[in-house]
């Protein structure tokens, strides 16, 4: 089924299909931004972000966005309008979170996922059919047998 949205920016009717909540329209100008920006850094590989934002008339919250998603990163000291980590704060140079969250964040989900399959195991060997598919009438025959058995 569609999954029919307004886009977060110019407010466009379109399918969302995942990702950002934004329009094909509003993509398009945002990657248009990008690669400007892109080329602007190859020709000025020592820019600051507010000079490409002033050159270019760009906002530093897009720049700010493309850094976050990884697309760009700050390279030497200019953290001082770089981004902050979602989770700490500390200054970091691309990304959402810092080296150490982002060890902490993989730790905890290997460990919730290790948890899960334990838990999956756990009740696969619990029952007595097992895992995989089955012919549903011949389980319930299976089952109607035991019941005049006697049995559970």
């Amino acid at each position: 089924m569609p999954d029919v949205r307004n886009c977060k920016r110019c407010g466009r009717i379109y399918n969302y299909l995942g990702g950002i909540p934004i329009c094909p329209i509003c993509k398009d100008e945002d990657e248009k931004d990008f690669q400007r920006v892109k080329k602007y850094l190859y020709e000025n590989p020592k820019a600051t972000m507010s000079e490409v934002a002033s050159n270019l008339e760009i906002s530093i919250e897009k720049i700010k966005r493309f850094l976050r998603e990884e697309r760009l990163e700050i390279v030497g000291d200019d953290v001082i309008v770089g981004l902050e980590c979602e989770r700490c704060g500390k200054r970091i140079k691309t990304g959402r979170f810092c080296e150490d969250c982002n060890k902490d964040l993989a730790l905890g989900f290997t460990k919730a996922a290790r948890k899960l399959e334990e838990q999956v195991n756990v009740k696969s060997k619990d029952s007595p059919i097992g895992g995989g598919l089955r012919y549903l009438s011949k389980i319930v025959k299976k089952d109607e047998q035991k019941k005049k058995r006697g049995g559970k």
